[in-house]
């Protein structure tokens, strides 16, 4: 019952109003006094709540030779209507909110918090694109947004998924092109990276408990980042995992030195190894040989 009357009123009833109709809905006609008894509410606030319910077109009221009584409308044509005035006040709200708004600043940074706003702004960006969408993404996020992303390619945008996690067979997530490496750094969380048609981006990172911090911008220089760490990933792994064990003795001692400079910052192998010890820091072409034999 708590359940319910919480529905109720985040669709806008009031805690009375709720109530009545619950009980209406129970146990129809009844009158002033019986719904006060049968529901709770003070009988002096019984007939205001049953005006509003009115309306609301919630209830209805009987005129019998005993007096006024009230029956509960049907939940599906209740329903119904809320539903239709809510998609009317929705449009007029949109359509005069954007009549007052100001032309975007379309280098803007924008932070939010939060794992339901990471998935929001997700959406927001793949339900917006018109022509390509890049993706690096984790099992679960992936999986949230995989309507979305088929509904992308359905209208025809082109969408290259890079797997974070290295699945070893498909989840039924990741949507379009997909290519899966487990590149991240073990000691991150989920990441989620998206480009919007080389025009928007969005990073997220969720931690432990669904804990989530988002960063979503148009700036050119941030966009193009994530966009070449996405292209840059998957091409580099595709390499490395082709190459396998050929690829030392294929580059300059040069090019060695210089790579084993360029592991990621604090890098230590997988963080520990099987026993929890720290293992040896290792340079880029290490990383990305273990990133890649994680999958």
């Amino acid at each position: 019952m708590p359940e319910i009357m919480e529905l109720l009123q985040g669709l806008g009833f009031g805690d009375y109003e709720a109530r009545a109709y619950v009980a209406l809905l129970q146990r129809s006609p009844l009158n002033g006094y019986e719904l006060a008894r049968a529901s709770g509410i003070p009988r002096a606030n019984v007939y205001s709540v049953l005006d509003k319910l009115e309306e609301r077109g919630a209830v209805v009221r009987l005129d019998t030779a005993s007096g006024a009584r009230y029956s509960a409308v049907p939940p599906s044509e209740l329903m119904g209507r809320i539903g239709d005035r809510f998609t009317q006040n929705l449009s007029a709200a949109r359509r005069m909110l954007e009549e007052m708004a100001t032309p975007p600043d379309y280098e803007y940074v924008w932070n939010a918090r939060g794992y339901q706003s990471l998935l929001d702004h997700a959406r927001a960006l793949v339900d917006g694109a018109q022509n390509r969408l890049l993706v690096a993404t984790w099992a679960p996020e992936a999986q949230a947004l995989a309507s979305n992303l088929a509904a992308a390619q359905a209208r025809g945008v082109e969408v290259t998924t890079l797997c974070l996690q290295g699945c070893a067979a498909e989840c039924g997530g990741c949507q379009g092109a997909i290519f899966r490496y487990r590149l991240a750094p073990e000691y991150a969380g989920r990441w989620l990276v998206l480009v919007q048609d080389s025009a928007e981006a969005l990073a997220g990172e969720t931690g432990p408990g669904d804990d989530a911090f988002t960063v979503r911008t148009r700036q050119r220089l941030l966009v193009e980042l994530s966009a070449w760490y996405i292209r840059h990933s998957i091409a580099l792994a595709g390499v490395v995992s082709d190459l396998g064990d050929q690829l030392p003795g294929l580059l300059s001692p040069q090019t060695l030195t210089a790579l084993a400079s360029l592991g990621p910052g604090g890098y230590h192998g997988s963080e520990h190894d099987e026993e929890g010890e720290r293992g040896p820091e290792a340079g880029w072409l290490e990383y990305m040989q273990q990133a890649i034999n994680r999958r």
